[in-house]
C-alpha cells in the first residue's frame, strides 16, 4: 500500500520522466496541453553539442577533462567533466549530455542507497558516449528509483537518512523531502534539456 502523501509525488515523477523521454526519443511528446507533438530522436551530434565555448560535457577519457574541470567522473571509456569543491565560479555551462548523465547517475545511485546494496559510487556509474545509450541509462535509473520508492512506507518517509546517498543532504533530511528533491531535479533539468533541444533545432536548420 503506497502512503497517500507519496501518491502525488510518484505521479509527478512518472509524468516528468515520461515527458522527458518523449522529448528525447520521440516520435511524439506531450506538448503540455494534451496534444501530441512530433519530435525527432536525439542524435549523437546533438547530445554532444557545445553551444558556447568551454562547456562541461562528457568526453572520452583519452581526451582528458574540459576547461576548468579537473577530472572525468564515472566509469568506462567516457567520463563527465567535474571538479572537486570548491567548484569553478561562475559555473561552467553544461551540455545536454552532461545534464542527462547527471540525472541518470543521481537516480541510479539514490536507488542503490535506498533499496539496494548501498555501495555504488560515482566511480561505478558508466557515462554513455552516445545519445541512445544515454536515454536508455536515464530510463533505467528512473525505473530503479521508482522501484525504490514503491517499497517506502509512512515510517520510511519520515526517517532521516533512510537514503544513504553520499552526494546530497540525504543524511540530514526525512526521506519524503528527498523524494520531493529528486522530482524537482528531474523537472528542472528536464526543462533545461528541452530548451537545449529547441536551441539546437533552431541553430541547425
Amino acid at each position: 500500500m503506497i502512503p497517500s502523501r507519496l501518491v502525488p509525488l510518484l505521479e509527478q515523477f512518472d509524468f516528468a520522466c515520461e515527458r522527458l523521454v518523449g522529448r528525447l526519443a520521440g516520435p511524439v511528446m506531450d506538448s503540455g496541453d494534451g496534444t501530441e507533438t512530433e519530435v525527432g530522436a536525439l542524435t549523437d551530434a546533438e547530445y554532444l553539442w557545445e553551444p558556447v565555448p568551454d562547456c562541461w560535457s562528457v568526453r572520452r577519457r583519452t581526451a582528458g577533462p574540459g576547461a576548468r574541470a579537473t577530472f572525468l567522473a564515472g566509469a568506462g571509456e567516457w567520463g563527465r567533466d567535474a571538479a572537486s569543491y570548491p567548484h569553478p565560479w561562475p559555473p561552467p555551462f553544461t551540455t545536454l549530455a552532461w545534464r542527462l548523465s547527471h540525472l541518470s547517475e543521481m537516480l541510479t545511485l539514490r536507488a542503490d542507497h535506498t533499496a539496494g546494496r548501498r555501495v555504488l559510487t560515482r566511480d561505478d556509474h558508466p557515462v554513455p558516449g552516445d545519445a541512445a545509450s544515454a536515454v536508455a541509462a536515464f530510463e533505467d535509473g528512473a525505473a530503479a528509483w521508482r522501484k525504490a520508492l514503491s517499497a517506502a512506507d509512512d515510517a520510511a518517509l519520515d526517517t532521516v537518512g533512510y537514503c544513504t546517498y553520499p552526494h546530497g543532504s540525504d543524511a540530514e533530511e526525512p526521506f519524503v523531502d528527498i523524494v520531493w528533491w529528486v522530482n524537482q531535479e528531474v523537472l528542472h533539468h528536464g526543462a533545461e534539456i528541452a530548451l537545449l533541444r529547441d536551441l539546437y533545432r533552431s541553430s541547425h536548420h
